[in-house]
C-alpha cells in the first residue's frame, strides 16, 4: 500500500560522510554542506552560534539555527533550538509547526501532535499544521481525529489537493467510499496525478458507480 501523502518542511542537503577526524574532535554523523556545517569553522552554523553567544534572548537567532539544524538532519537539536525560540516568544507560530514536523520526522507523534496544537491556537487558519498533525493522528491510530484535522485543512484551502489526497484516502480506510468520491470529484478539478491515484484506491474499494 502506497504511503499517504503528507506536506513536510524537508531539505536534501546530505552529501557522503568525511574522512578521518582529528583526536579529539567530536565525532559528525555525517558531511554537510559547507553553509550548515557545525564542524566547519567558516559556516553559517557557527556564525549564528556565535550571535547567540552575544545575544541569546534573540529569538529569530534560535529559530535561525532551528533550521540550519533542520537542513542538516538534525532533528533532536532543531526541536531544542525551537523551543528556546518560542520560550522567548511564544506566539511564534511558524516555531511550534516545525517543532510539529520534527517530531513527526524523529516518530514521536504525541509530542508532534501538542506542537501543531500550539501552532494552530497561534495560527488557526494555517491549513498545513492540520494537514500534518493529521499525520500524527494517522500514525497513532486515532482515525476520527485525522479525518477532523484533514476536514478542517480543506475547509481552510479549498485548493489543497495535498490534503484533499488524504482526505479522500481516510474516508477510503474508514469505509466512507461515498465521502472519498467527493474529494476524487474534486481533486479532478485541482490535480490529475492524486485525482488518478485516489481513483485508482477507490475502485481497489469497489469503484465509482
Amino acid at each position: 500500500m502506497k504511503k499517504i501523502l503528507f506536506i513536510v518542511l524537508a531539505f536534501l542537503f546530505l552529501v557522503p560522510a568525511c574522512g578521518k577526524k582529528q583526536d579529539g574532535e567530536k565525532e559528525a554523523s555525517r558531511e554537510l554542506p559547507s553553509a550548515v556545517n557545525p564542524y566547519n569553522t567558516t559556516s553559517v552554523f557557527v556564525q549564528v552560534k556565535k550571535k547567540l553567544e552575544n545575544d541569546p534572548n534573540n529569538p529569530k537567532l534560535w529559530y535561525h539555527l532551528a533550521d540550519l539544524y533542520d537542513r542538516a538532519s538534525l532533528y533532536e537539536q532543531e526541536i531544542e533550538a525551537l523551543k528556546k525560540a518560542v520560550q522567548l516568544k511564544p506566539d511564534m507560530g511558524y516555531a511550534y509547526f516545525r517543532m510539529g514536523t520534527a517530531y513527526n520526522r524523529l516518530q514521536k507523534y504525541k509530542e508532534a501532535i501538542e506542537a501543531f496544537k500550539k501552532c494552530i491556537e497561534i495560527m488557526p487558519t494555517f491549513p498545513v499544521a492540520y494537514n500534518n498533525m493529521a499525520y500524527a493522528y494517522g500514525k497513532l491510530g486515532m482515525l476520527k481525529e485525522k479525518i477532523t484535522a484533514l476536514e478542517k485543512a480543506v475547509q481552510l484551502r479549498p485548493t489543497y489537493s495535498t490534503a484533499r489526497l488524504n482526505l479522500g484516502l481516510a474516508y477510503l480506510e474508514a469505509g466512507q467510499i461515498d465521502k472519498a468520491k467527493k474529494q476524487y470529484e474534486e481533486l479532478t478539478q485541482i490535480h490529475e496525478q492524486f485525482a488518478r491515484e485516489l481513483l485508482k484506491r477507490i475502485n481497489e474499494k469497489g469503484g465509482i458507480s
